[in-house]
């Protein structure tokens, strides 16, 4: 063989071990699985932009996804890239040393996010940011406009406007709520949709910063006036699952529901004439500050043990810029957390806007992180006291002490 036709060969051969090494395959893990083709649609996107990187999609039921990821990452079998949930239930992947630490060196779109969003996925005991954020959900009210019409109704300026409402409503032969308080989590949803406002930004800013617990005036008053609109709820409202209250407003048997801003899409798909409207539920004066609560959804982290850290790293880049940010609120309906991002959903539009005057869902992002969680106390409580079961000022007392078991300024 020629010294030409050898070194060729050599050169061939070197090719054919390299070509390998440079297609990158990443695989993404999500608990969206509904999302699959506009996530494929985005990849495309990223795949075009970033030539020899292939990132494969793999969706889960989401009840059973936290369950399949943190089992596979301890068995090393995770995958690159992830869905990952925010405040405690972040920790304890992150905390456990499975998720790279993120900067914004490396993912420079995490500067042009919410100071709130980023923190929903930096672990607490070193600081460092394992997730980009994705979403933000808020707790509002959302309302039948073609009810409201025919009964010349308007949107509620004061709480003593929104129970008019709902008394209007209920003596034309139509549930003024659709809301139940069988499933759990509902309670601390209604708990925030509706008392936000009622409750004011003071006792949110003070809660979170330990300068006063659940038994505080300013949150009890909400609990009463919870109370005292839950009379306009459905007749045996306490046995009323989660999707029975869904179909009652969907299917314009009930007027209002007090939920998130997720089920806005859900309720479309459900019944595409409804004609939804959204408003901040009311304080107790028409001057009062409207409120609705506010968290962070999850964010996209990747495997510490990847065996392709800078093609991950790029794909979390990409999915930290206003280009796949827009595209993600478009085309997915939800809330981007990217500065700089707009909304073609006039729906969005009007969250986006009441979201300049939130406060934290704030069992979720402050609460959460241990055993009883104020989540699970709360929404316990409410549901016993919405059954007639104990007062406000029990519930406020119950979750105090048990948030005390591991909150140290609880117990002063």
């Amino acid at each position: 063989m020629s010294k030409i036709v050898r070194s060729a060969a050599l050169g061939l051969m070197a090719a054919a071990v390299a070509l390998p090494a440079m297609a990158q395959e990443i695989s993404f893990w999500s608990w969206r699985q509904e999302d699959k083709p506009v996530y494929e649609e985005l990849i495309a996107d990223f795949e075009a932009a970033n030539p020899g990187i292939h990132v494969q999609f793999q969706g889960y039921e989401a009840s059973n996804y936290a369950t399949i990821l943190s089992t596979a990452l301890s068995a090393d079998q995770g995958p690159d890239a992830m869905m990952v949930r925010a405040y405690g239930a972040f920790e304890t992947v992150a905390g456990a040393g499975y998720l790279m630490p993120l900067s914004e060196r490396e993912v420079p779109g995490l500067a042009n996010m919410p100071q709130a969003a980023v923190n929903a996925e930096t672990l607490r005991s070193d600081g460092k940011v394992y997730g980009v954020p994705f979403a933000s959900q808020t707790m509002l009210m959302i309302y039948n406009k073609a009810i409201y019409d025919q009964l010349g109704l308007g949107v509620p300026q004061t709480w003593d406007e929104l129970l008019a409402n709902a008394k209007a409503i209920q003596d034309a032969g139509i549930f003024a709520f659709g809301n139940g308080t069988a499933t759990a989590w509902q309670n601390e949803t209604i708990v925030s949709a509706l008392t936000s406002s009622i409750i004011g930004r003071g006792f949110f800013e003070d809660i979170q910063n330990d300068k006063t617990t659940f038994e505080d005036p300013r949150f009890i008053g909400g609990l009463e006036a919870l109370k005292q609109v839950s009379t306009f709820f459905p007749t045996g409202f306490t046995g009323l699952d989660y999707a029975s209250s869904q179909q009652l407003f969907a299917s314009g048997m009930a007027a209002m529901f007090a939920g998130g801003s997720f089920e806005l899409a859900n309720f479309k798909s459900q019944n595409p004439d409804l004609d939804l409207g959204i408003f901040a539920a009311p304080g107790r004066n028409a001057d009062d500050e409207r409120l609705v609560g506010i968290f962070y959804d999850g964010g996209y982290a990747g495997n510490a043990k990847t065996a392709h850290p800078d093609a991950v790293r790029k794909f979390l880049a990409y999915l930290a810029t206003p280009e796949f940010g827009q595209k993600f609120a478009n085309e997915l309906g939800n809330i981007s957390p990217i500065k700089g991002v707009t909304f073609d959903n006039p729906l969005l539009q009007q969250v986006a806007q009441l979201n300049e005057h939130s406060v934290p869902y704030v069992m979720l992002t402050n609460f959460r992180y241990k055993e009883p969680s104020g989540s699970v106390l709360l929404q316990a409580e409410v549901q016993r006291m919405l059954a007639g079961e104990s007062d406000p000022a029990q519930v406020g007392k119950a979750v105090t002490e048990g948030i005390a078991l591991y909150h140290e300024p609880f117990r002063k």
